[in-house]
């Protein structure tokens, strides 16, 4: 039995009529959420820092100081509002393995802890911030002399979405009757 590869030929006009057979479809922004766009925003004023960095230290010979600190916390930001992307579009790590091999009340009873611990999780992650921020938020930024709250509010903001997006994900997991962990095909469109 061999193990080849069998490759059909064909001519270029037919490699051309497939761009053809499909009409370009049109951009679905519909499918962010505002989350997305903060994190986006956010994203492109660190990058402009750091490009502002590159241009002052390598062109003009003298760098600003306040750019890297700036594109520092802009990090923080985009890491955890973008982190509540994740959670609402369930693309956390998440090892779905164990579920293919347990019965299905089983499988259910577990997923539906697992969406019970990650809400709790996130709900402690909320008051361990506001703590955090009562403690050191009127400190102030090295460089600009802002308070560092506002860094801090950024990290509040994005644990309080990803509670959010958890507890709407358990919903609609409860809802549906499955979540990504017993199900992942559903999810992916590989299940037919």
């Amino acid at each position: 039995m061999s193990t080849a590869e069998v490759h059909k030929q064909i001519t270029a006009e037919e490699i051309a009529h497939t761009f053809e057979d499909e009409a370009p479809k049109g951009a679905d922004l519909g499918q962010y959420a505002f989350e997305d766009w903060l994190a986006l925003a956010i994203f492109w004023i660190m990058a402009l820092c750091v490009f502002l960095q590159f241009f002052t230290r390598y062109v003009l010979n003298d760098s600003y100081a306040w750019t890297e600190e700036i594109a520092t916390y802009c990090l923080i930001g985009v890491v955890f509002i973008g982190s509540s992307m994740c959670v609402r579009l369930s693309r956390h790590i998440q090892v779905d393995l164990v579920f293919r091999y347990l019965p299905h009340l089983v499988a259910r009873a577990l997923s539906t802890v697992i969406d019970l611990i990650r809400i709790a999780f996130f709900g402690y992650a909320i008051k361990l911030v506001w703590v955090y921020i009562e403690i050191i938020g009127a400190e102030r930024m090295t460089t600009i002399k802002i308070e560092k709250g506002f860094v801090y509010y950024a990290v509040l903001l994005g644990f309080v979405l990803m509670f959010g997006r958890s507890i709407q994900i358990a919903v609609e997991n409860w809802r549906r009757g499955y979540s990504i962990l017993e199900r992942p095909g559903a999810f992916d469109g590989t299940e037919g």
